[in-house]
């Protein structure tokens, strides 16, 4: 019998090729993307495309109530974007508040449901610099709580949390992956920006593996 996983699936670069990771692994997946009033919406109109084409059983939940709760970050508040690398102190302004944490219960809530025993979630070492809720030590813990807080054990699975997100398209590029079909810049506007901390780490890891980018930028 095919074991059934979750798959955390935003419509960016590297969700696409963790879904494509777990359908290479011979798992049958059930994507969910999470609209929590990101500005940069267009990436679950992404999802839902690629979902479709991939014919799979695809949710998209609406969370965006949360913003009531949560505040005072760049992707859901009135912030500027920050321009510049994950690096820079300045890239702080997009952690949104215990994101992660809220996005893998409910992940593992639906897991239960439909009697899957994995749930797949794209963080990776680049974003350990400034989001706590990537790195692998909150990874593990959350995969302690997980193993016990239903009946049935859920595992959170991260395939590239301890590689870059260079070594996440190379990957990609071996599967034979179009990333035409992701969306990455955290401004949501026609065309990427090119300059916010997403886009600069996403053209980055397109010069590092000698290929291009195929979006087009501003």
């Amino acid at each position: 019998m095919t074991e059934k996983v979750v798959v955390i699936f935003s419509g960016g670069m590297d969700s696409f090729t963790v879904l494509n990771r777990a359908i290479k692994d011979g798992k049958q997946v059930y994507p969910l993307t999470f609209d929590y009033g990101q500005r940069h919406v267009k990436e679950i109109e992404s999802a839902k495309a690629i979902c479709k084409e991939l014919k799979l059983t695809h949710k998209v939940i609406d969370i965006s109530a949360i913003n009531q709760l949560l505040s005072g970050s760049s992707l859901t508040d009135d912030i500027e974007i920050p321009e510049g690398h994950y690096e820079e102190d300045s890239m702080k302004s997009t952690v949104v508040p215990n994101r992660n944490m809220i996005l893998i219960s409910l992940a593992v809530g639906y897991a239960v449901s439909v009697g899957a025993s994995q749930v797949y979630y794209g963080a990776h070492s680049g974003d350990h610099a400034i989001y706590p809720d990537c790195r692998p030590e909150f990874v593990m813990k959350m995969n302690d709580v997980c193993q016990i807080a239903n009946y049935e054990p859920v595992e959170i699975f991260s395939p590239y949390l301890t590689v870059s997100k260079t070594a996440i398209l190379t990957d990609g590029l071996k599967m034979g992956l179009d990333y035409s079909k992701t969306w990455t810049c955290y401004n949501g506007r026609e065309r990427a920006c090119g300059k916010c901390g997403a886009c600069r780490e996403r053209l980055e890891a397109f010069s590092d593996n000698n290929a291009t980018d195929p979006i087009e930028y501003e």
